[in-house]
């Protein structure tokens, strides 16, 4: 018999396999618990809800992005790098993480619970405000200018990112997120670089 932390671990991953089909019927408790050939009670032993599923796969990705990137700020010196280095982990993030990228962008949680939205809202605000820190970081190094509006440059980095995940989603995960990255990240800092 399964233990129940393998158990919750196995309904998340079904659940984010069940994601990355976006054409497919809505996901429900009763298509998840026919792919896992449970009943529908044995998931409610280890969720509430579906709520409380999709709450589970927004603590994986807050979780697995932030020890990705506290590690950068830990040990990257340069800011600019840093900013640099964080949005290639989220591109990256959404790359090998099909259905966590419709999470990501909402689009997932659409007829859900909407505190579901407004969690991946605050996760997205936490994110460019790592960036923005960063970037202020940047400034202390003369890596960029000192008049460089660092709340907007932020939130542009943010949109990119965001906007990537949902070519990628809208795309049926066709279009790499971190296609032309290289280049885009030149043009992107282009006039804040000291």
């Amino acid at each position: 018999m399964a233990r129940t932390g393998d158990r919750k671990n196995q309904i998340l991953q079904t659940l984010a396999q069940m994601l990355e089909r976006p054409a497919a019927e809505r996901v429900t408790t009763a298509a998840l618990a026919k792919r896992l050939d449970v009943s529908e009670a044995a998931l409610y032993r280890h969720f509430s809800g579906k709520a409380a599923m999709f709450e589970g796969l927004i603590d994986f990705v807050e979780s697995t992005l932030f020890a990705l990137i506290n590690k950068i700020t830990t040990e990257e010196k340069s800011g600019v790098r840093q900013v640099e280095a964080t949005i290639g982990v989220m591109l990256g993030f959404a790359q090998k993480n099909r259905g966590m990228t419709r999470v990501l962008i909402g689009d997932a949680l659409v007829n859900e619970d909407e505190k579901l939205q407004q969690r991946i809202n605050q996760l997205h605000e936490r994110l460019e405000a790592t960036m923005r820190q960063s970037l202020r970081f940047a400034v202390t190094q003369n890596e960029v200018a000192q008049d460089a509006d660092l709340g907007a440059q932020a939130n542009l980095c943010m949109s990119l990112v965001i906007g990537r995940w949902h070519q990628f989603a809208k795309s049926g995960f066709k279009r790499d997120p971190t296609e032309l990255w290289g280049k885009q990240w030149k043009q992107l800092m282009e006039g804040v670089l000291a």
